[in-house]
């Protein structure tokens, strides 16, 4: 006989254990997705931690020397464009899963839970959600700090200009200075007097300085406004 009889036990057998498989696989995946969200839960915690933590147990050969920074260092891009570097739980934008996802694979690679986690950003981004871009550190020890991630978009091309008046006193002064003299040379000639002078246009000037001068003075004690030197380690909003 060419063709067997169909064996209707066996085939609900293999039916049921087939079925017992699909079901040990779903289960598997469930058992996996279940501890990679109680991972990310505990990543969550850790960047919301109030605890202060100065260095992980990092496998220095495995990591990527280009991504390790000094403290001195990252102070200078802070000072040099009006950023701030403090502890993630004062981040009040939202730290995308791509963050988490690679601080997933540190801890994996290094088999350790990463914690003490910095951010440095603009000022805003520790109050208010804005489109600049955070980067995400972790710290070392020693002062150093190894960059786990970055997102959203570049600075401007000018904030290093546009905040270098805020570098310091002399900067300030200075920018003021130019401000005025080139708000006097913009004054039509000959609005105050039919004769133009060399001593009117530094009357016209020292006008000008007095008024940008208070303004920039009325600006930073109303707004609570400091130096970059002054807060870019700093927690406070008016600091």
């Amino acid at each position: 006989m060419i063709f067997k009889n169909t064996d209707i036990e066996r085939e609900l057998h293999l039916i049921k254990k087939k079925s017992n498989k699909e079901l040990q696989v779903l289960k598997e995946v469930q058992r996996i997705l279940e501890k990679d969200n109680a991972k990310d839960s505990t990543i969550k915690e850790n960047l919301k931690t109030k605890k202060k933590i100065h260095n992980n147990d990092f496998d220095f050969n495995l990591l990527e020397t280009d991504r390790i920074y000094h403290l001195d260092q990252i102070k200078d891009i802070c000072i040099n464009y009006r950023l701030r570097f403090l502890d993630s739980r004062y981040f009040k934008g939202k730290i995308p899963q791509s963050a988490i996802t690679k601080i997933k694979e540190l801890e994996s690679v290094h088999d350790l839970e990463i914690k003490g986690f910095k951010i440095m950003a603009p000022s805003k981004l520790f109050k208010l959600e804005d489109k600049d871009d955070p980067l995400l550190f972790a710290p070392i020890g020693n002062g150093y700090f190894y960059l786990i991630h970055k997102w959203g978009n570049d600075l401007h091309p000018f904030r290093k200009l546009l905040v270098w008046p805020f570098k310091s006193i002399v900067n300030l002064s200075l920018f003021v200075f130019l401000i005025s003299y080139f708000a006097t040379l913009i004054i039509p000639e000959g609005l105050f007097s039919k004769e133009n002078s060399t001593a009117e246009f530094w009357i016209i000037y020292f006008f000008m300085f007095k008024c940008i001068a208070s303004v920039v003075i009325f600006y930073g004690f109303a707004l609570g406004k400091n130096f970059n030197p002054a807060i870019w380690n700093s927690k406070y909003f008016n600091a």
